[in-house]
């Protein structure tokens, strides 16, 4: 017999998982949307930001020193990004951007787990992960910080993106390079600004999956679930990442508790993906994502 109350339930814990997905597909979009780049590499910064978090601080900083000084190293990741991959590229082929981000992928996990270590660091915040009853319901309290999180993060990028000059000129570097050089646009300070802020949104996304998982090598794959995401979303809105990573989110919980025992389980793990394909069909540029008009 279906029960409503605990469908319910279920479709609660769904979308609070997805606004965490939510959190790293911030990333993804940011830097799609102000230079154009498909960054594969944002699941290694979260990676490096959660073990770069978690290892100061088991090694005696306070919780703000350390996330301080991980600020510090995103940004620096962000310089160093920017002068010896981005400024070659300027002009190139999305593909060519996109591969070099690949090699960056794998740079960042190396570099990461080499000088800290490859071992899983628990992370306590302070925030228990179960025990909330909400009207009967039993609700994870760090999931309900994550929503509040993602929703402050949204608010905050949009007012960015749309008020201030910066977030203008970072909309015209992705429009077209050489346009935005021969404006006065500086390419280099935009690109070294927008990484920094992917980098931030790395740390806050390493912080919460690190923990509810534990700081480890697996965090660095939560990444792939932020594919599906930007499909529905849109690779280019900062609300559809938002609105992509609550569908997805309700969408596994409700196909594994509904539909799962029906063909055998399991299916939460591939579900996202074959709604992403199926979404695709029907709208590629997404829910909220720029259509693309070529001129004959």
């Amino acid at each position: 017999m279906f029960d409503l109350f605990f469908a319910l339930e279920v479709l609660i814990a769904g979308l609070l998982s997805g606004a965490m997905y939510s959190l790293v597909a911030l990333g993804f979009v940011l830097i799609f949307k102000a230079s154009g780049v498909f960054n594969f590499a944002q699941g290694s910064m979260v990676l490096m930001a959660a073990l770069t978090f978690v290892r100061l601080w088991e090694m005696g900083a306070p919780l703000w020193l350390a996330a301080i000084a991980t600020l510090i190293v995103m940004i620096v990741l962000a310089i160093i990004v920017e002068r010896l991959i981005l400024r070659n590229l300027v002009n190139q082929a999305p593909i060519v951007l996109f591969m070099a981000t690949i090699g960056l992928n794998f740079f960042i996990e190396g570099a990461s787990q080499g000088f800290w270590d490859s071992d899983v660091h628990m992370l306590d915040l302070g925030i228990p992960d179960y025990g909330l009853e909400v009207g009967g319901m039993l609700l994870s309290p760090l999931d309900l910080v994550a929503a509040a999180t993602v929703a402050a993060l949204v608010g905050a990028l949009a007012l960015f993106f749309q008020k201030t000059m910066i977030g203008r000129a970072l909309r015209a570097v992705a429009d077209d390079h050489q346009a935005a050089l021969s404006v006065g646009i500086p390419l280099r300070t935009i690109w070294i600004i927008v990484w920094s802020i992917a980098g931030i949104v790395a740390l806050v996304a390493g912080m919460v999956w690190g923990s509810k998982l534990g700081v480890q090598f697996s965090i660095s794959l939560i990444a792939l679930k932020a594919l599906p995401v930007l499909i529905l979303g849109g690779f280019t809105s900062i609300p559809g990442a938002i609105i992509g990573g609550l569908i997805i989110g309700a969408g596994e919980k409700l196909a594994e508790v509904f539909i799962g025992p029906f063909i055998g389980g399991a299916i939460e793990s591939w579900f996202p993906y074959m709604l992403a394909m199926v979404f695709l069909l029907f709208r590629p540029q997404g829910l909220f994502g720029e259509k693309i008009i070529e001129r004959v």
